[in-house]
C-alpha cells in the first residue's frame, strides 16, 4: 500500500485528487495539508510514502518544504511529487534544485495521478515526462543550479553503457521502456542508474536527467 500526503491550499483540488487515489486498491490518502507548514507536520506524524506538494501555498510555499523534506541526512525522505501548472516553469526549476523527485499538471486525469503517485513510489520514472521534459530542455542553456548532481565539480565520467541509460532517462523512458530500447534487462538499467546516481551525488532521477541536460550529455538531437 502506498501512503500518500496530498497537500495543496485549495480544498477542492485536494477533495478530487483524495476520492481519485483512495479508488485505488494500492494507494492510501493519509493526511492532508493546506500549507506548507502543515504539510510538514502532517509527514512527521503521518510518513507518506509520497508527498503530492502544490508549489504556490500560505504561510509556507511548496518549495520551502520540499527542501525540509529532502535536506540532507534527513532521517525521513518521502519522494515529493509537485503539483503544477505550465506556467510555473521557474518554480519547477528551483524545484528540480530543492530535490523534486517529478511534476504533474493540476488538471491531470485520474489514470496519470495515479500513475504519478506509483511511478514515485517505485522511483521508476519521471513522472508526466512532457512536463519534466519540457522543463529539464531548458537546462541546457541554463547555468548549474546550488544542490543539483550538476553543480558539484569534478562529476566523475560516465561509462558509454551508463551514458546510453542517461540519455533515455532525460527524454522520460521508464525503466522498461529503456531496457526495451537498449536490448538489456530492466535490473541492469537498474544497476546502471544506481552507479550513475553515486558518481553523480543525486538525490533522484530527476537529478540524474537534469545533470544530463546541462552537461550536453541528452537532447544533442533535438
Amino acid at each position: 500500500m502506498i501512503r500518500v500526503l496530498l497537500a495543496d491550499d485549495q480544498e477542492i483540488v485536494r477533495t478530487g485528487m483524495a476520492m481519485i487515489l483512495s479508488a485505488e486498491d494500492d494507494i492510501q490518502v493519509v493526511a492532508q495539508a493546506q500549507d506548507g507548514l502543515q504539510a510538514l507536520e502532517q509527514a512527521e506524524l503521518h510518513r507518506p510514502d509520497v508527498v503530492l506538494m502544490d508549489i504556490r501555498m500560505p504561510r509556507l510555499d511548496g518549495l520551502d518544504a520540499l527542501r525540509h523534506l529532502t535536506r540532507p541526512h534527513a532521517a525521513y525522505r518521502p519522494q515529493v511529487v509537485m503539483v503544477t501548472t505550465f506556467d510555473d516553469e521557474d518554480y519547477l526549476t528551483r524545484a528540480v534544485a530543492a530535490g523534486a523527485a517529478g511534476f504533474i499538471l493540476k488538471d491531470s486525469g485520474p489514470r496519470l495521478l495515479a500513475e504519478a503517485v506509483r511511478a514515485a513510489a517505485a522511483g521508476d520514472s519521471l513522472v508526466s515526462p512532457s512536463i519534466t521534459v519540457r522543463l529539464l530542455r531548458r537546462l541546457r542553456t541554463a547555468g548549474s543550479a546550488p544542490g543539483t548532481a550538476a553543480a558539484r565539480p569534478g562529476a566523475p565520467q560516465l561509462s558509454p553503457s551508463e551514458r546510453e541509460v542517461v540519455v533515455l532517462l532525460a527524454e522520460g523512458l521508464t525503466n522498461a521502456e529503456i531496457a526495451t530500447a537498449l536490448s538489456i534487462t530492466v535490473g541492469t538499467v537498474k544497476t546502471h542508474l544506481t552507479n550513475v546516481q553515486a558518481k553523480l551525488g543525486a538525490r533522484n532521477r530527476v537529478e540524474i536527467a537534469a545533470w544530463a541536460w546541462r552537461n550536453g550529455v541528452a537532447g544533442q538531437g533535438t
